[in-house]
């Protein structure tokens, strides 16, 4: 379900209590500004080349990724949005339901760090069964978006991985292998949506994960 599949054991994890408080103050953050902030301030050790989005096994590589605060407008409720700074002429967007309770997390292992964000509704239907709180469902990689941190040749990797392909995203199959659809019409064959379809059910994601828009696509 919402396991990143080929994820690695994460060896630390920090609840980020005041994160989506300060996005409504600062409007947005981007995740390597705030990771270089964090690194400072608690000596970390955190390297960063570039990132990689998450979401339910579609990987998009890019330079950063920025979360932004969303004005009400004609949603008709509060939202918050990450847009991806992407590799190559790719277009990476979601947008997320902010009357949800959410939580954000740094997560740690060797070689690898990552933000997750987990809601309310998330951990109550598809994890207070198996894990005592949401913090410890997220340490065993039970969430369904990140933003996966790659520094040196780990990042040179997932550079290499969709400069290979003409596609919006790579794909991870539920064995942690990786699919590399060679066009955005194979992309959207293998999700088994039209864009215009995929952008407005989020992905067809289910009501509770929270999720009004999300847009993959390549010019």
């Amino acid at each position: 379900m919402s396991t990143p599949d080929g994820y690695r054991p994460w060896r630390d994890v920090y609840e980020l209590p005041e994160f989506f408080d300060g996005l409504e103050e600062a409007g947005g953050i981007s995740v390597l500004d705030f990771l270089r902030e964090l690194d400072e301030q608690n000596d970390l050790g955190l390297e960063a080349d570039g990132v990689v989005y998450h979401d339910r096994g579609i990987r998009v590589p890019g330079w950063d990724a920025t979360f932004v605060h969303e004005s009400t407008g004609s949603r008709g409720r509060p939202a918050f949005s990450v847009q991806v700074d992407t590799v190559g002429p790719r277009n990476a967007w979601e947008i997320f339901d902010d009357t949800l309770t959410w939580d954000a997390y740094l997560l740690r292992t060797e070689g690898l760090a990552a933000i997750a964000w987990l809601s309310d509704e998330e951990y109550r239907v598809e994890e207070a069964d198996q894990f005592s709180s949401k913090q410890e469902a997220v340490s065993s990689g039970r969430f369904s978006f990140g933003v996966f941190v790659h520094a040196g040749d780990d990042w040179e990797t997932q550079l290499e991985r969709i400069q290979q392909t003409n596609a919006p995203a790579f794909l991870q199959r539920e064995d942690g292998s990786t699919m590399l659809p060679a066009t955005q019409s194979e992309f959207y064959r293998y999700v088994d949506s039209t864009p215009t379809e995929f952008r407005t059910s989020g992905g067809n994601a289910p009501s509770y994960l929270g999720v009004l828009e999300l847009e993959i696509s390549i010019d």
